[in-house]
């Protein structure tokens, strides 16, 4: 039996139309505002997130504090990330856990800032391979076989865990 985990992601940008998207962008800016004058120097300060991360390594540390900005909002999708489709139109994703990760931002121009949020469905038999499709139960082996669901093979899903 083969488990697998999914991982979704979708990239957040001053272009995004989605009003969840934008309260999200909001206010990991506003987070990012603050928590970047913990590793910018007062003396060179820098504008943008890379430049402060080639500046200083324990700048990576954003990546976290700023995600905690996004959990309420995390929170509200109650596990299931409505964008995502099965083949069957259904619009779930069902995820355990996210990982939000900082593009590039500049404290100087809002319009930067962009981040990534990654989501991670729980683990999944891998059933198989169909037609470009994941076909997964997340159920385990049952008598009579497992009950199903299929995702088209798309761009930002992807397995990000596999075991034999």
């Amino acid at each position: 039996m083969t488990k697998i985990r999914l991982a979704y992601r979708i990239v957040i940008d001053s272009n995004s139309k989605v009003t969840w998207d934008k309260y999200v962008f909001e206010d990991t800016f506003r987070e990012y505002l603050m928590q970047h004058q913990l590793f910018n120097s007062k003396e060179n300060p820098k504008i943008t997130f890379r430049e402060l991360l080639n500046e200083n390594e324990k700048a990576n540390q954003l990546h976290y504090l700023v995600g905690i900005a996004a959990n309420n909002y995390v929170e509200q999708l109650k596990g299931n990330f409505h964008r995502v489709t099965d083949v069957l139109g259904n619009t779930f994703f069902p995820f355990t856990n996210y990982q939000l990760d900082i593009v590039n931002t500049d404290i100087t121009d809002i319009s930067k800032h962009k981040i990534g949020i990654t989501f991670y469905s729980p683990l999944l038999i891998l059933i198989d391979t169909i037609n470009n499709q994941y076909l997964v139960s997340s159920e385990v082996e049952k008598e009579n076989g497992f009950k199903t669901m299929a995702f088209q093979m798309q761009p930002n899903l992807a397995i990000c865990y596999y075991e034999k």
